[in-house]
């Protein structure tokens, strides 16, 4: 076939996909989503002009929305469908209030990452782990505090060596990555495997894999999606890979289990051996089992990891935090010593936690849900089945009638609010309480179920780190500019420099 044919096959293809596109979006068009402001253009054509622009200019279309309708609903484009978002806490608690076969979460996560194509063997109906890590996890937090707070120390000591006064570049976001994934699968696998480097390689990967595969699956029609993921995603590869890192263990735990039953008093304390006591079905298999590691991993690993970057960042943009926060670690381990409960006491490293999740999030919206039926919210107005909802976190974060200069970062901001009230520990001011204010964890019954294990690696981390070393940037240089895409706010990495503190 010449090039000028194959140019014109290409070209007709183009053209046809466009022509299917729109009359599909046109045909879909409901006289309730019309009644919803639009944050661009409503027109079926020039809507894609919009939709560019919310990936270029995504925070502040939110913003605009926010600010235009509260308290109401607003609408963006995004590629094939448009998104609603409830501005103020009411129309926020309706959707908390609302049932799963109503406002499904689960639907829009399965949607979001092509999950039926890109992880067909993990039943999403099935989400057993959530209450592992809600229960068995979360529980366990303080009976692995010495193992995670060992992990920590140790990977820092190997990424991050100590040399006198001499002060050691370090490039932060995958160092940090790294030690995060140690200390996490010293939770989640245990040791030895939670030190072997192909393992990190293998879990830090896997977030790039779903992503990767979700946006390419999801550019295809539904008829093509199966070939398209199987053919151009590489998450069957990691399975494979997860499968044989914990086949051994797997099949170890599994054979003591049967000879010994209950009588087994030392058995593993970690996700792996909750999970096993949990699965039920095709979940108890290698592969089940594989496929949930690898979803916990990536929901835990990086988050976490580009959470404490950006805590990090924040504390080397305001220096004079550092000694104030010093202060509170050394005291309250000097009363409490390197505990669970004594890191719950430290309200000042939590207060800078939170003050980051709130205005320097991962992420513009979240929580997303698509509603399975018409959803009519307390202002009397109804969205349709098939539409997906989003809740404005940057907007809501950044709001006036919640927070006294929201523009501003305060990393004190909340412990202040502490000691005015007289409790230090009140707890609605910590950074695992979510509100309708403070929605970086979610909300209600599907806040995020892991947060309070997450929230504890970050403060012994940032602990850690403040009374054992003397960190800034360097010399002539601050905190990178953000790379924002759409609804993601992508920290970018920076040379940092440690030394052993000298003070």
């Amino acid at each position: 076939m010449s090039d000028d044919s194959t140019h014109g096959v290409t070209s007709l293809a183009g053209i046809l996909t466009f022509v299917i596109l729109f009359v599909t979006w046109y045909r879909k068009r409901d006289p309730l989503l019309d009644a919803i402001p639009t944050i661009g253009f409503s027109d079926p054509i020039l809507s894609y002009l919009s939709v560019a622009r919310f990936y270029l200019d995504g925070s502040r279309m939110i913003n605009e929305g926010y600010e235009k309708v509260k308290p109401g609903l607003f609408k963006i484009p995004v590629f094939r469908r448009w998104i609603v978002l409830p501005a103020g806490a009411e129309l926020i608690e309706d959707v908390k209030r609302a049932p799963d076969d109503v406002l499904c979460l689960r639907a829009a996560a399965t949607e979001l990452f092509q999950a039926d194509y890109t992880l067909p063997m993990l039943n999403m109906k099935d989400q057993y782990h959530n209450d592992v890590i809600r229960s068995k996890l979360t529980r366990n937090i303080a009976d692995t505090f010495n193992v995670v707070r060992d992990e920590l120390i140790g990977s820092l000591a190997d990424y991050i060596p100590k040399s006198g006064e001499e002060w050691t570049k370090v490039s932060i976001l995958p160092t940090i990555q790294r030690v995060v994934c140690r200390t996490s699968s010293r939770v989640f696998v245990g040791a030895p495997l939670c030190h072997n480097h192909d393992y990190h390689e293998l879990a830090l990967g896997f977030t790039r894999s779903v992503m990767k595969s979700a946006i390419i699956v999801g550019l295809f029609p539904k008829p093509l999606k199966p070939i398209a993921a199987r053919f151009l995603s590489n998450i069957p590869n990691r399975t494979r890979q997860m499968m044989a890192f914990i086949r051994p263990l797997v099949e170890e735990r599994s054979a003591k289990l049967e000879a010994v039953g209950n009588a087994w008093t030392d058995v593993p304390n970690d996700m792996l051996t909750w999970l096993m006591s949990e699965a039920k079905g095709v979940e108890k298999s290698l592969e089940g089992l594989a496929r949930r590691l690898l979803l916990i991993n990536f929901a835990a690993i990086h988050t976490t990891s580009l959470t404490f970057t950006a805590v990090l960042y924040n504390i080397l943009s305001n220096p004079e935090d550092i000694e104030p926060l010093r202060q509170e670690v050394e005291a309250v381990v000097e009363e409490e010593g390197w505990t669970k409960a004594g890191i719950d006491k430290m309200y000042k490293i939590d207060s800078f936690l939170r003050e980051t999740l709130r205005r320097d999030g991962l992420g513009f919206i979240g929580m997303q849900r698509i509603a399975l039926r018409p959803f009519t919210f307390s202002n009397g107005m109804t969205i349709p089945a098939g539409t997906m909802i989003a809740f404005p976190l940057g907007a809501t974060h950044t709001d006036e009638a919640s927070y006294s200069n929201p523009e501003e970062f305060d990393g004190f901001r909340f412990s202040k609010l502490c000691e005015k009230e007289g409790d230090v520990l009140a707890t609605k001011y910590k950074a695992v309480s979510p509100s309708p204010e403070s929605l970086f964890f979610g909300l209600g019954r599907h806040a995020c179920p892991g947060r309070f294990f997450a929230a504890n690696e970050v403060k012994v981390l940032l602990a850690h780190i403040l009374v054992t070393y003397d960190i800034k940037f360097e010399d002539g240089k601050g905190v990178p500019g953000n790379l924002e895409i759409g609804s993601f706010r992508i920290l970018r990495d920076t040379n940092v420099l440690f030394r052993r503190r000298q003070k």
